[in-house]
């Protein structure tokens, strides 16, 4: 046997024992990846739950509806061990439904909940949140994207986040968002996503900047513009007539080809778009990697990954235990602050504490009852940076749930509420990371903070993960089901060791 053939003997064995152990990662893991391929952005991340929760037999509430809210109706789904679904638009501080043919289906952020068998709205019963968010740093067209460059059509952006923006450099890029058209009947919201890649933001060549690799910057506004094709594109594209201009029109203000393409996804004519909201995305999907496919690879996993196990554990938990209401809080604009009609400084939380408890004094009752875990992705140790951790708080992949704590409240966990968070951690065979940061390094901070000053108890968790806010991050293909685990347990057992735990509060 000759060593080439050996050594062609021995890859093959080595290909097939790759290939024999290929489609291994947990079932929850694969869920995910559907979840944030179909989530490019936070409009399709709400409608994508929605979806799942509409599978799973919620209801819709609606807030301009009185009566989804009157406590007869209440206490009759109570009975029924009813779920509801509320979401949230832009533009409005109201839970409202969701409707797959609606206009509504342009939401941004989502709310949904259940009532426990025997529910009363006078009963001032807690509520077991867990609040995640659902927006990434990302790329933005901006209103008047109109641009061209040496015979280049481009395409005009804003930074959203704080994003490692030259992950985004070099890669397959399209749009996605929400576009409002006029119709026969007005005008409505629609979403679209352009599942193709059209836009490219090209770096320099080695041979015109031979330092690139020492030191490596570009000006993030005029050195940061995508390219979406030659300039004769445009010729494909129908121009603007001044009879078609007006105060609504956004023909002037973006090219004739981008335009045309987007009316193409929708099948109306480009005319008959007003305004939109699109986001560029990468266009390679997420999946398992990993020689035992214990990774993910993939873009938005901050932190549509904690988005997607809150979704699927209130779907699939068991809700006939316990007198709490059972609820998720899906948020947009933490990135960048998350004060807006839809973050988590917004009134969707006390709104719905209010509807659910209609006095002062139930929802103050409520709030003192109430538990919140405020999930989003954590810090894993870097195998080429491992300074960057402290040496006893190094969060591994796959390491199971962790528990974010910091001396200056830039997260809201305490002991007592941490011990409640190991305890449900532990019903299911799970294991708990402990995070804090370097004396030496600032201190990120997500949406427990705010919560909690409703004074709802709130602890700060997470999942561990690799280059948080570039374009392709990584996480733990086991650490999905890792967190599923945790808000099942949170949802079917917080009441009983609530109650075990009481005298944990008193001196």
């Amino acid at each position: 046997m000759s060593v080439r053939y050996i050594h062609r003997f021995y890859h093959r064995r080595s290909f097939s024992q790759a290939m024999m152990i290929r489609n291994t990662g947990p079932k929850a893991a694969y869920r995910l990846l559907e979840f944030v391929n179909a989530s490019p952005t936070p409009f399709h991340a709400v409608e994508a739950a929605s979806k799942r929760l509409d599978s799973a037999g919620f209801k819709k509430a609606c807030p301009t509806k009185l009566e989804d809210w009157k406590p007869d109706l209440l206490n009759i789904l109570a009975d029924q061990g009813s779920r509801l679904l509320g979401e949230h638009i832009g533009s409005r501080r109201e839970i409202l439904h969701y409707s797959s043919t609606a206009q509504h289906s342009n939401q941004s952020a989502l709310v949904a909940f259940t009532l426990p068998r025997g529910w009363k709205k006078s009963s001032g019963a807690g509520l077991s949140i867990v609040a995640t968010h659902i927006d990434s740093p990302n790329l933005r067209v901006r209103p008047v994207s109109k641009k061209s460059k040496a015979g280049y059509v481009q395409v005009g952006v804003e930074l959203y986040g704080g994003g490692i923006w030259h992950s985004w450099l070099d890669r397959d890029l399209s749009l996605a968002g929400r576009v409002v058209i006029s119709n026969g009947n007005g005008f409505t919201a629609k979403l679209v996503n352009i599942k193709r890649p059209i836009l490219r933001i090209p770096t320099l060549a080695i041979h015109l900047d031979r330092n690139v690799n020492a030191e490596f910057k570009f000006n993030q506004e005029t050195e940061f513009v995508p390219i979406a094709g030659l300039v004769e594109a445009e010729l494909n594209g129908k121009q603007t007539s001044e009879e078609e201009s007006g105060a609504t029109s956004v023909q002037a203000n973006h090219h004739a080809a981008i335009l045309s393409v987007v009316a193409e996804e929708l099948s109306v004519a480009p005319t008959q778009i007003h305004d939109f909201e699109l986001h560029l995305y990468d266009t390679q999907p997420s999946q398992l990697g990993g020689l035992n496919e214990e990774f993910v690879f993939s873009p938005r996993l901050d932190n549509q990954f904690s988005s997607f196990c809150a979704v699927d554990a209130i779907a699939t938990a068991d809700h006939s235990q316990g007198d709490k209401v059972n609820c998720i809080a899906l948020f947009n604009h933490e990135e960048v602050g998350s004060v807006s009609s839809t973050g988590a400084e917004s009134d969707l939380v006390p709104t719905l504490l209010r509807r659910l408890s209609p006095t002062p004094e139930l929802t103050a009752q409520s709030i003192a009852r109430s538990f919140l875990l405020s999930c989003d992705m954590g810090h894993a140790i870097h195998p080429n940076y491992t300074s960057k951790h402290e040496d006893n708080h190094a969060p591994k992949i796959n390491g199971g749930v962790v528990i974010k704590t910091n001396a200056k409240q830039r997260y809201a966990s305490d002991a007592v509420g941490s011990f409640i968070v190991k305890k449900l951690i532990e019903k299911k065979n799970g294991r708990v990371q402990e995070y804090e940061v370097r004396n030496d390094m600032a201190c990120g901070s997500t949406v427990g903070p705010f919560l909690s000053k409703l004074g709802v108890r709130v602890v700060d968790i997470g999942l561990a993960m690799l280059s948080m806010h570039s374009i392709r991050e990584t996480a733990g293909s086991h650490d999905a089901q890792h967190a599923v685990d945790l808000f099942t347990a949170f949802f079917e057992d917080f009441t009983s060791i609530d109650q075990q735990e009481q005298n944990l509060l008193v001196d």
